[in-house]
């Protein structure tokens, strides 16, 4: 019986931009997510036919119309009244289609955080359009590179880690991959450490205004000085943003 492993990232394997950038590691045996990484490697090396995947999504093949899904999914279960949330990390956000999807996702009633470190083309919280987008850039000391993709409709969480910004030129004309977390525990630590902690920033992050400015970002008035525990996400995104909203 062959046992496969496999190592994905969120960033390249440039010995010199390692020392600058932050990005996730995923190192895996899971049985279909290694099975799909053998088959890509076979398209990259064959140039076979399109492969059907398990679990990894492919760009140029299928990994764009499978993340509007998602949001579609997501805006679903907005329209029937369940809590839901978009959180997507990344550096770049260009690609017409995705923000269309996001901004039809936003007005459905979900609640859209995006962490953009770098050029963001969605306009946020413009009255009667994005008014439940947020978007913020976080520089650090470390530019911060990985890209996560997180999406809760009602009581389904999904997260997603990518090699892959929303640009059309990574959607349509490269190879990426993203690929699930589905560990809980695992899903959990990145979500605190590469989502809520992005959103809690008011050091190195700033916020897009409604004219599309960006300003240093301030802590809410209402935080508490002593962060607590929570056991999901889903309650850390309540505690965050009040149980009204989706």
């Amino acid at each position: 019986m062959i046992r496969r492993y496999a190592h994905l990232s969120t960033g390249n394997y440039n010995p010199k931009t390692a020392k600058l950038y932050t990005d996730i590691s995923h190192l895996t045996s899971d049985a279909k997510i290694t099975q799909d990484v053998e088959t890509v490697f076979n398209l990259l090396a064959n140039q076979s036919k399109i492969p059907r995947l398990n679990k990894l999504m492919l760009a140029p093949f299928h990994l764009q119309k499978n993340l509007i899904e998602l949001t579609k999914q997501t805006a679903q279960a907005a329209h029937e009244g369940q809590k839901c949330r978009i959180i997507l990390k990344m550096n770049t956000l260009t690609d017409e289609s995705l923000m269309e999807a996001l901004v039809h996702a936003g007005q459905a009633g979900v609640q859209v955080d995006l962490i953009i470190r770098g050029a963001c083309m969605l306009p946020a919280q413009r009255p009667g359009v994005t008014d439940n987008i947020r978007v913020r850039s976080v520089i650090g000391r470390f530019l911060e590179h990985s890209r996560v993709f997180y999406f809760s409709a009602g009581k389904h969480e999904s997260l997603y880690l990518s090699s892959a910004d929303w640009m059309n030129r990574n959607m349509l004309r490269r190879v990426e991959l993203a690929w699930p977390v589905e560990d809980p525990k695992l899903r959990q630590r990145i979500f605190n450490e590469c989502l809520q902690t992005y959103l809690q920033d008011c050091v190195d992050a700033w916020v897009m205004n409604a004219t599309g400015q960006y300003v240093k970002a301030t802590p809410p008035k209402s935080r508490s000085a002593t962060p607590k525990v929570y056991t999901s996400a889903q309650q850390q995104l309540v505690a965050l943003y009040g149980g009204s909203k989706n």
